[in-house]
């Protein structure tokens, strides 16, 4: 649907802003072992599978993962326009609006859902929301937003398009009073349904096997920045749920057994405030009482939000949000990047912890405990019971090293384990990297679609910083899995898993190095009910009990 570009943060918001009961690693060491604890009679739970999905995954690797659900999202799928088939690429591109492969309506995202059907995986498809859509020239070339022609010199222009300007001066102000329909459209929700309409004409409804989620467009906190082109002033409160709301109404109408998912933020600023008051902020100050905040109560956007969903369903008698969806950046130094010192290594191994600890203060602007599951699911049990929780992008970095590896199987881990009903990588690794490995570790291990467990299980020791471990069963009487990750660089680590209410002599062994390959290891003896392991540094491993 579109090139997979990177949601950009709001830069000026960032610079302005300046334990779990299962599973959790904690230090348990003697003469230099480690002991994990599995019992598999303790904390039982399902796994959700639609934890391992990805953004934008080809057929191909969709296939190599075993990945259950593929999402279309991200910035450029806020202005599809599915009748041109085509999109903008806002201000990660020089507002440029440019076609996508194919020239019938909806031609690029409905090949890439076929695509999605022939991998057995789900798709996910955003629902643009901001009251634009990009336009292109009737040949298929493309338009943009800046015209220096137009609007004056700027700081900087596309290579190929002299024209085509970033929409900044010369002195990096950025430009105002732009006609938005230079490169766009307006549009109304009836242009989204026509849209809806061709996608369950075309796949059948989501019982049926059509598209089976929906989401609520793309991170609306920063429309003002990504979008500012078509949407220079941050949405308010009303005026997202009132987007939000009208949309799940009109989806539901259509397939009333799609899933939606909503509101699909950025990250931790917008799970507070507004797109409004973050752009008030940016420019009055964070530390002074924001309008839209306090003209709502001074409640938190997120859970407003699931309230207002709460009460649309008591009045209607109709669900419209199925699945509370959040995107999640560690924004600690170097730690989303490619940076592979000792140090950020370090505070890469750290960093998940904002994922569950409710004592991880956050190592970067945000500087407090995000315990972003945790928080999460107060959140729904206050506001709205009974909503599941996502979480539709994330990314730790380091793709092609062991470091983004262990980050990576960490967090899948972690999903599973604090029972996260959905969640998509952005965006899918490349096949050749360790990162890539570190899903088939869980998803098919075995290179013949064998996967961890589906249901957690207890599993206590170790230290999450360093030696952090996951375990898990197949059904009620199946072979019992624990994954091992040494996140340590340069020190192996003995460990001794010790299984209660576990029978069986041997322990199958899999194990992803910095070789960048998953090789099936000799079995090891379960003895005196423990298995005893050495745990190359950087490294997972994975004992499957049968």
């Amino acid at each position: 649907m579109q090139k997979p570009l990177r949601c950009l943060l709001n830069l000026a918001v960032v610079l302005e802003l300046s334990s779990m009961p299962f599973c959790c690693c904690r230090a348990d060491q003697a003469d230099d072992v480690i002991t994990i604890r599995v019992d598999v009679s303790q904390d039982r739970h399902p796994i959700s599978p639609l934890i391992y999905g990805v953004n934008f995954a080809t057929q191909d690797q969709l296939k190599l993962l075993n990945s259950p659900i593929n999402r279309s999202g991200g910035n450029a799928t806020t202005r599809y326009n599915w009748k041109q088939n085509c999109t903008s690429s806002g201000n990660d591109w020089f507002f440029m609006s440019h076609p996508e492969d194919g020239t019938a309506p909806g031609d690029s995202v409905d090949r890439w859902i076929q695509g999605n059907e022939s991998a057995h995986a789900k798709s996910m498809v955003s629902i643009p929301l901001i009251g634009w859509v990009a336009k292109i020239n009737a040949d298929r070339s493309p338009l943009w937003s800046f015209s220096v022609a137009k609007y004056g010199p700027q700081q900087r222009t596309e290579g190929g398009h002299p024209d085509m300007g970033n929409g900044n001066k010369p002195d990096g102000k950025e430009m105002t009073g732009n006609d938005p329909t230079d490169a766009n459209m307006p549009v109304g929700i009836d242009y989204q349904k026509g849209w809806i309409e061709h996608l369950t004409g075309k796949f059948g409804t989501a019982d049926k096997g059509g598209v089976a989620f929906y989401l609520l467009d793309n991170e609306p906190g920063i429309w003002q920045g990504t979008h500012r082109d078509v949407f220079p002033t941050g949405v308010k409160m009303d005026d997202l749920f009132n987007r939000e709301a009208t949309a799940a109404k009109m989806v539901k109408s259509i397939d009333p057994t799609a899933k939606i998912g909503g509101p699909e933020e950025w990250g931790w600023t917008n799970y507070l405030y507004s797109g409004y008051d973050s752009q008030w902020a940016g420019v009055h100050g964070w530390d002074k009482p924001k309008p839209d905040r306090t003209a709502h109560g001074d409640d938190d956007i997120m859970p407003w939000l699931l309230r207002q969903f709460a009460s649309a369903e008591k009045s209607s008698g109709k669900r419209l949000l199925d699945i509370f969806t959040l995107h999640f950046y560690p924004q600690a130094q170097g730690v989303g990047g490619d940076d592979v010192s000792e140090e950020t290594k370090l505070r890469r191994n750290r960093s998940t912890r904002a994922l569950w600890d409710p004592n991880y203060k956050d190592e970067s602007w945000i500087a407090t405990e995000v315990k972003l599951i945790p928080r999460m699911k107060e959140w729904v049990k206050a506001n709205y019971p009974g909503t599941k929780i996502g979480i539709t992008e994330y990314n730790w970095g380091a793709e092609k090293s062991m470091s983004g590896a262990l980050a990576q199987a960490d967090v899948l881990g972690i999903f599973g384990r604090g029972n996260v009903d959905l969640a998509t990588r952005w965006t899918c690794p490349g096949t050749d990297t360790p990162t890539f490995k570190a899903m088939q570790m869980f998803r098919n291990y075995d290179g013949k679609n064998s996967k961890f467990g589906d249901t957690s299980v207890q599993c206590t020791g170790g230290n999450p910083d360093k030696v952090s471990a996951f375990a898990s069963q197949e059904g009620t009487s199946g072979p019992v899995f624990v994954m091992l990750i040494n996140k340590q660089s340069a020190v192996a680590a003995e460990v001794k898993v010790a299984l209660e209410h576990v029978s069986g002599t041997t322990a199958a062994l899999y194990q992803l190095t910095s070789a960048n390959r998953i090789i099936k290891l000799s079995d090891a003896a379960v003895s005196g009910g423990s298995v005893a392991l050495t745990l190359p540094a950087e490294s997972v491993t994975l004992a499957v009990i049968k």
